[in-house]
């Protein structure tokens, strides 16, 4: 991983500035993303609902059409070993106008070349 795209081991806030980016606004295709970031056999857990590699590509697709702006403003991240933890809040608007304030509390662990393999995260609106 370059420059332009931070390890989430070695920069964690970055990446996860980054991949949102990259996923909502990228014109690179959504799965060379999540392979640049994410381990094959990626689990993601959020607010109890499982995604695993496909889902988060196909994700991807419908955010590109209907996302016109989206920010990542990172309170704090931690990583240590093969762990990692992180509180932000993500801010989005749509083409229809609709605007969405999340906060995330994401936990996870790395594998060994520092690509992710494992996040569990819960959301909640402010």
């Amino acid at each position: 991983m370059g420059t332009d795209h931070p390890s989430p081991a070695r920069d964690f806030a970055g990446y996860l500035e980054s991949y949102v980016d990259q996923m909502a606004f990228g014109d690179e295709d959504p799965a060379v993303i999540v392979d640049r970031y994410h381990t094959p056999g990626i689990v993601w857990v959020s607010d109890g609902i499982r995604l695993d590699r496909e889902k988060l590509v196909a994700h991807a697709r419908p955010v590109r059409r209907n996302m016109t702006a989206c920010r990542v403003d990172v309170a704090e991240t931690l990583v240590t070993g093969d762990r990692i933890a992180a509180r932000y809040t993500l801010s989005a608007a749509t083409r229809k106008g609709r605007e969405t304030v999340t906060e995330v509390y994401l936990f996870g662990r790395l594998a060994p070349d520092g690509r992710l393999r494992h996040i569990d995260q819960i959301t909640r609106t402010p």
